[in-house]
């Protein structure tokens, strides 16, 4: 199959990492994760990713907690996974890097563009950790901003449902699933599928979305061939 896209970025959720448990890292989980990547690599496509956090922590659940704090604490829930994830991926024999938005040296560079770029151009995966760096920001918006930021041609991202649904598919068991939908209509309908402010940076620079289940084995390889398992978000 051959790839229509040369650069893309995956968003993984948290959740993703921690398999049906719903907390931690599932190493088996992240090992399959790991497989489509390298597959993904091997047609030739370069590959950033952007990891939520949400397997460690959830901060807008934090009730009374400040928001700014509970909102670092998730930044570095998203360095765990960026760390993981790096360890899974070079045992597989990919070249890695991680970059992020928070400074911790002896972790992971600093977010410079021009250097993540020069490593997608040397076949390395780049992982980007630590969201925008700022609170009040999700990882979504972080998926978004980075790939603008890099030129990827599509975002993938990579969830636990199967698509974009008119409602929740968990609690409405006669939800319909999109094939196709617009940001605009994401956002009049207040779809919680991705947060608001990344649907609309994406509408804003014109970049397609991908949505699909990422447990289903060669999803992400569909995606970039030009198949569709789940919806594609454009404007």
């Amino acid at each position: 199959m051959e790839p229509k896209y040369k650069r893309v970025l995956l968003k993984l959720s948290g959740e993703a990492m921690s398999g049906e448990s719903g907390f931690g890292i599932d190493r088996s989980m992240v090992d399959k994760i790991c497989d489509q990547i390298k597959n993904v690599l091997d047609m030739g496509v370069q590959v950033a990713i952007v990891v939520g956090g949400g397997n460690f922590w959830r901060g807008r659940k934090a009730l009374d907690m400040e928001r700014s704090t509970a909102d670092y604490m998730g930044m570095l829930a998203t360095t765990m996974n960026s760390m993981a994830l790096q360890d899974a991926l070079e045992a597989k024999g990919v070249s890695t890097r991680v970059q992020l938005a928070i400074e911790i040296k002896q972790v992971g560079e600093p977010f410079i563009l021009r250097r993540a770029i020069r490593h997608l151009e040397k076949g390395r995966v780049v992982i980007f950790g630590g969201g925008t760096g700022n609170p009040y920001f999700t990882t979504d918006t972080a998926a978004v901003l980075r790939a603008t930021e890099i030129g990827a041609e599509m975002v993938l991202f990579g969830k636990t449902v199967d698509g974009v649904y008119d409602s929740d598919p968990d609690t409405n068991p006669n939800a319909q699933k999109f094939e196709a939908i617009s940001y605009s209509e994401i956002l009049n309908r207040n779809l919680k599928v991705i947060d608001s402010t990344a649907a609309s940076l994406a509408r804003d620079n014109n970049i397609p979305m991908a949505i699909f289940e990422l447990s289903k084995e060669e999803n992400i390889v569909k995606v970039l061939c030009g198949e569709n398992p789940g919806t594609i978000v454009s404007e």
